[in-house]
């Protein structure tokens, strides 16, 4: 053998696999080498230090995983619908669990094999704390992520499997638009049917994302049921059994009085209330959504709270001291005008107070609650509280909703992310407060089919002008109100008081000032009740109904 020529290493000279032969640089190297080996390319450590078979088999599942994350990757950008059912399909989704689970433990089992062919011992000792900091991160990274990912994929199979009706049919657009009613109500152990504070519909284009949302005073008189709505017998000229017949005692009449109407049906309540809904407005809506309204409370905090823009004070009512004149005793607290972060319990009072003010104020205030959630849930929200949301969904949210398409209200929904939300309300400011107690069907249906055309993915400004749509306007002998204002007093409000703005438009100033411009405060406010003084507080407060997401 020449000079020049080197001895091949041996099985006893190798320092890969024999680093007790290798200088302690070597070592520690050779160490850092193993972690990163198995960290990135589980197995490989085991090809080219340790156990072939196994380091094997460990290669064929980290291919087969990396084959299947760059499917899914690929179904993310072509076919995100399909990704997402299968994802939420009770089913695949268990066995998902369940895989990853297996991964996870997998893993952890590679790195203890790793750590035992790094051999501590035969590193110096100053270096030994570092490799096993940089194996437990390692292994935090890696095997601790799968973790979590099962565990929070098996809470959000329960949470679906809590809300939504895994046997439910599937539902088809119609004209080219998903409906669903959201129905906002107190929903008390002791109770027999809800009667919803709120009621809106969540109208969204099937193509584009688009959304509207149309909403129905709880107090709106005479409301017509879609036809082969079973109540359409009882009921065949509408729900006009006088002053009491308001559309949101329909599901207390139903749940008590009317079941049998309904076979087979899970809540027929609230299915007949969608009927009565569908009917009134003059479209086809399909699923329904009930929210707990005490429970909604929890669903914020656990999104963080949400962030608003208020156009006037807005009480914290105290109990109702006189029931025939709406009075209530001394108000538990304000929430100011201005830029506000509402945690749940503020929140929840933001859109159920209608103290000093009427129904439709609230109303307003309840859309834009509805549009801060939406906005303001983003990915990084969702991903950092999941647990919590998904728990606090599960105690706030019903449906009749079938989960087998989540998958395409999911994609929808991020379609829709971003884009402006078309409103209605079947009162102020688009229509007069009266035109609740004798509403003309007619100019309803008109109104709602010109907002959902201009917000279909196929709308143009010559087919349905938007400030036609959006901005209340004169119609004579119709009911409606004139632009900015109502053409008589709101119900409950004096003449002097002005109906609130449309709170689709964030271009309001608060109103923080007294006309004289002196400051209001709480201290003013709670004054002015303690003297019996409820107009100026009306006066001062009637701004409330403005309202815009931050």
């Amino acid at each position: 053998m020449s000079n020049t020529e080197l001895p091949s290493q041996g099985p006893l000279t190798d320092p890969v696999r024999n680093p007790s032969s290798a200088a302690e640089p070597v070592r520690t190297k050779r160490a850092f080498l193993l972690i990163l080996l198995t960290l990135l390319v589980p197995g490989s450590a085991q090809i080219v230090a340790g156990d072939r078979k196994i380091g094997r088999i460990a290669l064929r599942v980290t291919l087969s995983a990396w084959l299947l994350a760059a499917l899914a990757l690929v179904l993310l950008f072509t076919n995100r619908t399909l990704l997402i059912n299968i994802i939420t399909n009770p089913i695949a989704s268990l066995l998902i669990v369940l895989v990853l689970a297996a991964m996870a433990v997998g893993w952890l089992l590679l790195f203890v094999n790793t750590l035992r062919l790094i051999r501590p011992v035969l590193l110096p000792t100053r270096m030994r704390p570092a490799v096993v900091i940089a194996l437990v991160l390692a292994m935090v990274l890696s095997s601790g992520s799968l973790g979590y990912a099962a565990y929070l994929l098996n809470v959000s199979r329960n949470a679906i499997g809590s809300i939504f009706n895994a046997n439910g049919p599937a539902i088809a657009p119609v004209d080219g638009r998903y409906n669903f009613l959201m129905m906002g109500g107190d929903a008390g152990a002791d109770r027999t049917g809800r009667r919803p504070d709120s009621l809106s519909v969540l109208s969204v284009d099937a193509k584009s994302g688009q959304t509207a949302i149309i909403s129905v005073p709880r107090n709106l008189q005479n409301a017509r049921f879609s036809e082969g709505s079973p109540m359409r017998k009882i009921y065949p000229d509408g729900y006009n059994c006088g002053d009491e017949c308001l559309i949101n005692a329909i599901n207390t009449e139903v749940t008590n009085k009317h079941k049998d109407l309904y076979p087979g049906v899970a809540d027929p309540g609230a299915q007949a209330t969608l009927e009565a809904v569908s009917g009134t407005l003059g479209i086809t809506v399909q699923a329904y959504v009930l929210v707990d309204m005490d429970g909604f409370a929890k669903l914020i905090d656990a999104m963080g709270g949400i962030r608003i823009k208020a156009g006037g004070w807005v009480p914290i009512s105290g109990d109702m001291i006189d029931e025939a004149n709406g009075i209530h005793g001394m108000p538990l607290g304000w929430i100011p005008a201005g830029d506000q972060k509402l945690d749940g319990y503020h929140a929840l009072w933001y859109g159920r107070s209608r103290e000093f003010v009427d129904d439709y104020a609230r109303i307003q205030r309840q859309q834009c609650v509805q549009q801060a959630m939406l906005k303001q849930l983003d990915p990084a929200t969702l991903l950092a509280k999941f647990e919590d949301i998904a728990n606090a969904g599960t105690k706030v949210v019903e449906s009749n909703i079938s989960s087998s398409q989540l998958g395409s209200f999911v994609d929808l929904a991020m379609k829709a992310k971003g884009k402006d939300v078309k409103r209605l309300t079947i009162g102020p400011p688009d229509f007069e407060a009266s035109f609740s107690t004798v509403p003309d069907f007619d100019i309803i249906h008109d109104r709602v089919k010109k907002l959902l055309a201009s917000a279909s993915s196929d709308s143009s400004p010559a087919a349905a002008p938007e400030d036609t749509l959006l901005q209340p306007r004169s119609v004579p002998g119709s009911g409606l109100s004139a632009a900015g204002a109502a053409a008589g007093p709101l119900a409950g409000l004096p003449a002097t008081t002005p109906a609130p703005s449309p709170s689709s438009s964030s271009d309001f100033t608060p109103v923080t000032t007294t006309p004289e411009g002196e400051p209001i405060t709480e201290a003013m406010l709670n004054q002015l009740k303690r003297e019996g003084n409820e107009q100026a507080i009306r006066d001062l407060v009637a701004t409330n109904g403005q309202c815009a997401p931050l």
